[in-house]
């Protein structure tokens, strides 16, 4: 019988050979991935732009290759409903968008209102103007509020409640949905030393490990960027 401390052992090993490899491209390697992705449209270029030059963090941002690997994954599912729990400047919004179906809606929550200022000017330019609905407070408060079974959740939020954000979601998630959560490798800090005060790599630590053992779903981390956790709902 596979324990749930090999599990979590095993998991740990392969994030520190991906990140160990991901460490390896160099920036030529990098240039010739952003060479062969998709052009992002002029909106999202300038949204990135204006991203970087107002706001304190502007690597919060998706960017090219995360949205486009976002908007990939939204098309393939084509869901009807999708909940984005971190909105910051509405880019990765607006990729998922594209993948909706024709009535389908995208629920994203914030709570940073002056992020949330960019992103309702750039979503209201959008072609998926309308099909965005914007939620400005506490995640773990509005969630439970919505009325709402969704086919692909996006957890881009407070890193301190990933695991949180997770358990308040699950059931509002459908049989066959997704879940996807960014920044699980965290900068490569899951797997060294975590220092006692550092509650944000603990919160990541604690949702990886947690999901990788939950026999209620699949699981793959992705290494992409700061890595994403693609889970699926059994």
């Amino acid at each position: 019988m596979i324990t749930s401390d090999w599990k979590i052992a095993t998991c740990r090993l392969v994030c520190s050979t991906i990140l160990n490899k991901m460490l390896e491209i160099n920036k030529d390697i990098e240039k010739y991935i952003l060479e062969h992705t998709s052009l992002e449209d002029e909106l999202l270029r300038e949204l990135t732009r204006i991203t970087h030059l107002k706001v304190l963090q502007p690597r919060m941002l998706s960017g090219k290759i995360q949205g486009c690997i976002l908007q990939m994954f939204s098309k393939m599912i084509s869901p009807k409903y999708i909940l984005e729990i971190g909105t910051f400047t509405g880019y990765s919004a607006i990729c998922l968008a594209q993948g909706l179906t024709d009535e389908g809606v995208l629920h994203t929550i914030d709570i940073n209102d002056e992020t949330l200022e960019i992103a309702r000017e750039y979503i209201s330019r959008s072609n998926v103007v309308g099909k965005i609905i914007i939620h400005e407070g506490n995640a773990l408060t509005i969630i439970p509020q919505l009325n709402i079974l969704f086919d692909f959740v996006f957890i881009d939020g407070d890193k301190r409640e990933y695991l949180e954000y997770y358990h308040t979601v699950f059931d509002k998630v459908a049989p066959g949905g997704f879940i996807f959560a960014d920044n699980v490798l965290w900068d490569g800090k899951i797997v060294k030393e975590i220092k006692h005060n550092d509650r944000y790599t603990k919160g990541i630590v604690e949702f990886n490990d947690f999901v990788v053992t939950d026999v209620r779903v699949e699981c793959i981390l992705l290494p992409f960027r700061d890595g994403i956790m693609a889970i699926r709902k059994k």
